[in-house]
């Protein structure tokens, strides 16, 4: 192995594999809001038509923290040979922050909140008087809200039962992928991975190795 001093007796012991994957279908069967959003059936709040008319434009900024921005991120990393455009990523507070005066961009503002600062901060910043602008935030009263509607800017609604870490699936990722010209119905396999016995068997795996380090460092009873 590559990491030293990791040992693993007895992890080819299951005996909590039949109750672990009967919860686990028990969860998916759920109509769990989050679990919905990986799959097709998920109803996005925006409209595919309707950010036809930002996919001419060839310069993109993401602009957001965390879950915000990096699962659009991981998207754009992962498939960047077959993306023809330019995406740039603002995830923090950058020092002489340089902001490219010669170059139109489409930015997407995304926050939940609607309040995070560093996202306002770079939002202020970067956004020049001919860009186009995308915000991504709750329907609420917020700095964002405020900010898009001065601008005259599109609003799409982040829905508030999905955290960051969640959001890579739902508007948070996908209008970014649908940007880079990808077709965002392709991501959504939860359905098909349910069916494919290898899946469920190493998210059992997975769980039970969760479940026996967590007993062993005393996480749980």
């Amino acid at each position: 192995m590559i990491t030293t001093g990791i040992k693993l007796i007895n992890f080819k012991k299951k005996t909590n594999s039949l109750n672990i994957k009967k919860n686990l279908k028990l969860i998916l069967k759920e109509k769990n809001q989050v679990i919905e959003s990986l799959k097709t059936s998920y109803q996005n709040s925006f409209e595919r038509k309707k950010i036809l008319k930002y996919k001419k434009a060839s310069n993109f900024r993401i602009i957001g923290m965390g879950g915000s921005s990096l699962g659009a991120n991981a998207i754009y990393d992962f498939l960047k040979k077959k993306i023809k455009k330019n995406f740039l990523f603002f995830d923090n507070l950058q020092k002489n922050l340089k902001v490219d005066d010669k170059k139109k961009f489409t930015n997407l503002i995304i926050s939940k909140s609607g309040n995070t600062v560093e996202t306002i901060v770079n939002a202020n910043i970067l956004i020049k008087k001919k860009d186009q602008n995308i915000f991504i935030t709750e329907k609420k009263n917020s700095y964002l809200h405020i900010l898009a509607n001065k601008l005259k800017a599109e609003i799409i609604h982040h829905n508030n039962y999905i955290g960051g870490r969640y959001s890579v699936l739902s508007e948070v990722g996908m209008i970014p992928s649908e940007l880079m010209g990808l077709n965002s119905l392709k991501f959504k396999q939860l359905n098909n991975l349910i069916k494919n016995k290898k899946f469920m068997n190493n998210l059992v795996l997975n769980v039970e190795s969760i479940l026996y380090f967590s007993k062993k460092k005393n996480l749980i009873q």
